[in-house]
């Protein structure tokens, strides 16, 4: 697996995990991160779209689908400015920043690896 796929497939475990932890025990994670407890369905629909995210980042990763990582990181690096935007508008706790950092994180480590020659 080259490292751009790698940093792919971490990140889509990452998804999965996420997905899940939203479907099963929503409000554990809310609650780690300081947001609002819900009854609410839309947090478990969030849940399993990331889920689904999730299942294609590491299925594109096992493919070496190198279209699909450089897509990944221009997208992965404008959540934080969403979620910094959601914030400023006070839509959000500032702690939804961290999932941004985390996706801009992810989009630097597949840019990086896509740009070393061990990535063809």
């Amino acid at each position: 697996m080259s490292n751009s796929a790698r940093s792919v497939f971490v990140f889509g475990l990452y998804l999965v995990v996420l997905g899940i932890v939203l479907l099963v025990v929503p409000n554990f994670l809310l609650a780690m991160f300081f947001l609002p407890s819900t009854t609410e369905v839309w947090i478990r629909v969030v849940g399993m779209l990331v889920l689904f995210l999730g299942f294609y980042y590491t299925q594109a990763a096992r493919k070496e689908m190198t279209d699909f990582f450089r897509w990944t990181g221009y997208v992965r690096s404008t959540v934080i400015v969403f979620f910094a935007a959601f914030v400023l508008l006070g839509l959000a706790s500032p702690p939804l920043i961290l999932f941004g950092a985390v996706d801009l994180l992810g989009a630097i480590w597949t840019g990086l690896a896509l740009r070393s020659p061990k990535s063809a």
